[in-house]
């Protein structure tokens, strides 16, 4: 498939990466808000979040084709979100390093998958670089809750409100990018 057509499928569906973003802000929002929350709580909402991202991940790689299949990157994202929502729920008693194990992987193999794409699309779009910066951010958020699983509950709401946020910010520009170039792609596609 060439690059301009997936460029077209992806300019008619820019909403879902900003729903995608606006949901990790507001995420990242109530972390702040609430930064008492017990650890229970932080679980479940995290979970919620990581639910709803991976159920839009996984429709947006359907919407997405790639010769005739769903874009498998965002499909195994999505699965990956989806997984962790539930077994988040499944139980919630789960130990904060454990939590912060779970969110780690999570928030780095989305980076990589991100820092992928950005690769695949840098001689399409201009400043890609905004899709590989929600890559490198995904991944060194990862990186600092292995290296720093014993920081206090409060610490770890900020730490996750703040990647949340710029998280969010990130993907809601790259939506409005992707948007804007769907005037660009001829009409044949």
């Amino acid at each position: 498939m060439a690059i301009e057509t997936l460029l077209g499928q992806l300019s008619k569906n820019w909403g879902w990466i900003v729903l995608r973003g606006v949901a990790a802000i507001a995420f990242g929002l109530m972390a702040f808000a609430w930064p008492g929350l017990t650890l229970t709580v932080l679980v479940l909402v995290w979970g919620a979040y990581a639910l709803f991202d991976g159920l839009l991940a996984l429709m947006t790689a359907f919407q997405i084709r790639v010769g005739g299949k769903p874009m498998w990157p965002l499909a195994v994202l999505g699965l990956i979100g989806i997984a962790v929502g539930v077994a988040t729920f499944a139980w919630p008693q789960i130990t904060a390093v454990t939590l912060l194990a779970l969110i780690a992987t999570w928030a780095i193999l989305t980076g990589i998958l991100e820092i992928v794409a950005a690769v695949r699309f840098r001689k399409v779009i201009a400043k890609e670089w905004l899709m590989a910066l929600a890559g490198i951010l995904s991944i060194a958020f990862g990186v600092l809750m292995i290296a720093r699983p014993g920081a206090g509950a409060l610490a770890v709401v900020w730490i996750i409100g703040w990647y949340a946020i710029l998280f969010g910010i990130t993907l809601t520009i790259l939506g409005f990018r992707i948007k804007g170039l769907a005037g660009m792609v001829p009409k044949t596609v």
